[in-house]
């Protein structure tokens, strides 16, 4: 059994003609069979006199009885009730050398002579059925007359119809199925394009698109479909390797902010072993000095441990939290840092948000720390918070020498400095504003860096505004 959609589709087209046909046919055949057959039972059921007038004519018979519409070789019968034929008469239009004769049923079927029992009889010498009608007649003292008509007219029509219509049938068919053979394998020339491009696709070629894919046909819907599953894997697979490609930067970079460190305690570690006896201050300055780089891994830890969390989507804590406090704080905690600086605040009213608070305080003072160590100790830094359509937005603006271009489209990326001559003690492993665009982002919010107008960095953090 053929398993591909072509050869269904012919199968079920070429059966299907086949069978309407052979209906029609049947029907047909039976319909002249019977309008035919019946003609002739219409002639047997008005020729009662004709016929009794032929038995009471002339013995020779040479020719049908006056005003009789029988066709020739017509045969009329005296007989017996047991069967035996006492006369018969052939009605010959002319000259006829036929000698068939009607093969007569045994006993005699009953009726009467205004309903003649009709029936098919097997016929002999050349003819092979005739229709007869067998009626009791009284003048004959009881005997029953038998007139037959020949079904060769009859016979030849159906066996006619019948080539014609076996004929006719296999020509539909044939054409049919070569019809349809070429019908099906230019519908399905856009299924076999798909089926390439699926093979392209498969061999790892994720930009190939199918076609058609219009809403005209079904074929081009499902084009549109595969489109656009298509795209969602391409853009799937797209995510996927971006996200490999940041995790193996992130491990190499998280690498080689740790390699630092550990090696500085390793080397003071190996000062210890080697000559704390010999010198206590180098001792102390050793011991000083693994302390400082431990603690500094620590928050290095800390703050790769906050990102992982918030890259996998761990839930934070949702109360309500006023950025006017946070911002506050923020300002307050850099006056403590940098008293010489002028750092000012302009939030008029409280602005309360759903969020944790934790997370939004460590986001705010790396915006703050950020500004603190990257711009000039005597430069100006304003804070100012408000709110426009339900969201609030949290600005911190400095005047410092700003951010390249280049660097504003990868200041948020883990690990990345602008300078990367600056000293890590002093700008940081650069996680600070990764971790400010992760806060954001799982809140609902997003971050963005613009140049200062006079030169600088403006952060603006956008958040929605709880409901009330």
């Amino acid at each position: 059994m053929t398993r591909s959609l072509s050869g269904r589709l012919l199968i079920g087209i070429v059966s299907l003609v086949a069978v309407g046909l052979l209906v029609a046919d049947v029907a047909t055949y039976t319909a002249l069979q019977t309008f035919l057959i019946g003609r002739v039972d219409v002639q047997l059921s008005t020729g009662h006199n004709a016929a009794v007038t032929g038995l009471g004519g002339s013995p020779q018979g040479n020719g049908p009885p006056a005003g009789s519409t029988f066709p020739a070789d017509t045969i009329i019968e005296r007989v017996k009730a047991d069967g035996t034929v006492l006369d018969a008469r052939r009605l010959a239009f002319g000259t006829s050398s036929s000698t068939a004769l009607p093969v007569l049923p045994k006993p005699l079927p009953s009726g009467t002579e205004k309903d003649p029992a009709v029936q098919t009889l097997n016929g002999i010498n050349g003819v092979s059925h005739y229709r007869a009608a067998i009626w009791p007649e009284d003048s004959f003292r009881g005997e029953y007359v038998v007139l037959a008509i020949p079904l060769l007219d009859v016979e030849s029509t159906l066996g006619q119809l019948l080539q014609l219509e076996v004929l006719i049938s296999f020509g539909v068919v044939a054409a049919t199925a070569v019809l349809a053979l070429i019908i099906i394998r230019i519908g399905l020339r856009p299924l076999r394009r798909m089926a390439g491009v699926a093979q392209d696709i498969a061999a790892g070629d994720l930009t190939r698109r199918v076609e058609p894919a219009t809403q005209d046909t079904e074929i081009g819907r499902l084009g549109i479909a595969l489109n656009g599953m298509l795209s969602q894997i391409e853009a799937a697979f797209g995510e996927r390797t971006r996200s490999e490609q940041r995790l193996r930067r992130f491990i190499a970079d998280a690498s080689h902010e740790l390699r630092t460190p550990l090696t500085s305690v390793r080397g003071y570690a190996e000062m210890l072993r080697r000559g704390a006896q010999e010198s206590p201050e180098d001792a102390s300055i050793a011991r000083r000095r693994i302390e400082e780089e431990s603690v500094r891994m620590s928050l290095m830890v800390d703050d790769m441990l906050v990102l992982a969390r918030l890259g996998q989507g761990r839930p934070l804590e949702r109360v309500p939290v006023d950025l006017q406090s946070i911002a506050r704080d923020a300002v307050a905690d850099a006056h403590a840092v940098a008293p010489q600086r002028s750092i000012t605040l302009d939030a008029r009213a409280p602005v309360v948000i759903t969020g944790d608070d934790t997370r939004l305080r460590q986001a705010v003072g790396n915006l703050m720390r950020n500004a603190l160590v990257h711009t000039p100790n005597a430069t100006a830094i304003e804070v100012a918070l408000e709110t426009h359509d339900g969201v609030a937005t949290m600005s911190v603006v400095d005047h410092g020498p700003g951010l390249k271009p280049d660097d504003a489209g990868r200041v948020f990326e883990p690990f990345y400095r602008a300078d990367a001559s600056r000293s890590r003690d002093s700008g940081g492993a650069g996680l600070g504003l990764s971790i400010v665009a992760a806060v954001v982002d799982a809140h609902g919010g997003s971050v963005k860096v613009s140049e200062t107008p006079g030169g600088g960095a403006t952060f603006e953090v956008a958040l929605p505004i709880a409901k009330a």
